[in-house]
């Protein structure tokens, strides 16, 4: 066998750990001013005191994720007395789940899962706080998904005035917004006590993204295993994309893609074959933490292509056996989550037809939903 051919029992990854997607880094690269502004925030809470609140903004893959865990490996070293936790709001998308993951959090047990109030399992985590005097710091990752749910204003409203009603309660709250076209506005009386100190994560340029996509490879795989020039490629790929996740996971699916020739190198024919799956990853995550009746709605609409609302219904409504009121709240929340287009045509008895459609290509959403 060609030496330059990879044994059974040989690998080009040092690390592969560092090319998962919630991985963080001992060093983020480009992201020091954010840094320093989220070390101011939290500082407070280091001194028993509550934290000063933020709103992380940016388009998605730049970095928030990430910064927030980043702080919050820094706040654990220096306080035991910091509790701190980051919530999937994708998944976590209604207040009472929101409530729960940090009742699990703070108690190590599940909270009763039926006939306990939002409101009164909220007691309960506040009131235990106050008895261990500890300060919480709850990051509510992609927010938005709270908006599309309604929870939003009644998830913050009782974190941010838990003191007023719990003397001694100290608690903090990081929210982070993937920008979406669309912007949030909390309820006058969320905004009046979030106050955030607002933290921009803009796109990276193609120079930090090229430093970054180094960085990793050198951390991820063994010496000269991803040639500089195939680096590029995958740079070029990120920058077309704009979010630095789709790098990550394509220069994992390349090492894959090289070992499965038995290659010694990662070539460029494999970068562009990773570039399939890897294109999709950030569509795929976003369909995954949709409901059932969403993903539906989703398959309805990629097989008819675009269409009038009424004819859309009524097929979603024979699958599912829902009534449109309930059609319209998913048709409004995908749309502003931009799967759907909608649009209105001058047809129809008022001149007012609803046209709505994929944002994405139909047949990468049929994959995504396939998967």
């Amino acid at each position: 066998m060609s030496r330059d051919m990879l044994l059974w029992d040989e690998t080009l990854f040092r690390d592969p750990q560092a090319l998962e997607i919630d991985y963080v880094p001992e060093d983020l690269l480009h992201r020091e001013n954010q840094m320093q502004s989220l070390a101011y925030s939290m500082r407070p809470a280091l001194r028993g005191m509550r934290p000063v609140n933020c709103l992380l903004t940016g388009p998605p893959g730049t970095g928030k994720t990430s910064a927030v865990l980043k702080m919050f490996e820094e706040v654990e070293k220096h306080s035991d007395d910091v509790v701190m936790l980051k919530i999937n709001c994708q998944i976590d998308s209604t207040r009472f789940a929101v409530a729960s993951r940090i009742y699990r959090k703070l108690f190590n047990v599940e909270p009763p899962s039926s006939g306990v109030a939002f409101r009164k399992l909220f007691e309960k985590i506040v009131q235990r706080l106050i008895d261990k005097d500890k300060v919480m710091i709850v990051c509510l990752d992609d927010i938005n998904y709270l908006f599309h749910e309604g929870h939003a204003d009644e998830v913050m409203y009782s974190i941010l005035r838990a003191h007023e009603l719990f003397p001694g309660a100290k608690i903090g709250v990081i929210a982070v917004v993937s920008d979406t076209g669309k912007l949030y506005r909390f309820d006058p009386k969320v905004s009046s006590v979030f106050l955030p100190e607002e933290i921009e994560f803009l796109r990276y340029d193609y120079d930090e993204i090229k430093d970054i996509i180094a960085s990793r490879v050198q951390l991820a795989f063994y010496p000269d295993v991803f040639p500089e020039k195939v680096q590029e490629v995958v740079a070029n790929y990120v920058d077309s994309t704009g979010d630095l996740r789709v790098g990550i996971d394509l220069l994992k699916r390349s090492g894959l893609n090289a070992e499965k020739r038995a290659n010694k190198t990662v070539e460029t024919e494999d970068v562009e074959k990773a570039y399939e799956s890897s294109r999709l990853l950030n569509l795929k995550r976003n369909i995954m933490s949709l409901s059932a009746d969403e993903k539906k709605l989703l398959g309805i609409i990629a097989e008819m292509g675009q269409s009038k609302a009424g004819d859309i219904y009524e097929n979603f409504h024979e699958m599912t056996g829902l009534g449109y009121t309930r059609f319209y709240e998913i048709v409004n929340k995908l749309a502003e989550s931009q799967h759907l287009d909608t649009a209105f045509s001058g047809e129809g008895t008022r001149g007012r037809t609803r046209l709505i459609g994929l944002a994405s290509p139909s047949e990468d959403v049929l994959k995504c939903l396939k998967r």
